[in-house]
């Protein structure tokens, strides 16, 4: 048995993306791997539109709140998402991955229809994660091509 891989979503306000990447790899991984968010300049509260957007799946989100990055969690977990260009990580573990992930806004879509977009592009990449924070073999072992883009090819690791 393989012992329990950890990540850490990181965002800026940890309100929005990186809850919603955390929320829904809990809901996915089964307690497979543990899961942790924070912000590097945590806000106020949730963004409520993700929160809705959330509950649209089932996932309640009610009980978190942003956090600031712990320097121990950081120095910890196996595996860091960093989601958005606007995040930056002072000194950041070996093992970091960027998401830049998709912004309907600046295609004009707005309100919970952009967060339900923002939603279903974190899904997709969680569970391209989940499978390779639980699979022992490398991607390319098991009989596909090993790719660092990851989900939707708009993701890089460091």
């Amino acid at each position: 048995m393989t012992e329990r891989r950890s990540v850490l979503f990181v965002c800026v306000r940890n309100s929005g993306k990186s809850q919603m990447a955390a929320a829904l790899m809990r809901h996915i991984a089964r307690g497979r791997v543990e899961v942790h968010s924070a912000g590097t300049d945590p806000g106020q509260g949730l963004n409520q539109v993700s929160v809705q957007a959330l509950a649209e799946t089932g996932i309640d989100v009610g009980d978190e709140h942003p956090k600031p990055i712990d320097p121990d969690l950081l120095a910890y977990v196996d595996t860091v998402v960093v989601l958005g260009h606007e995040a930056h990580l002072t000194d950041p573990p070996a093992r970091v991955q960027v998401w830049e992930t998709d912004e309907p806004s600046h295609r004009g879509i707005d309100g919970i229809a952009r967060m339900r977009l923002i939603r279903d592009d974190i899904a997709d990449r969680v569970t391209v994660l989940l499978t390779d924070l639980t699979n022992p073999e490398p991607r390319s072992e098991r009989g596909k091509p090993a790719r660092a883009a990851g989900a939707r090819g708009r993701h890089r690791q460091r």
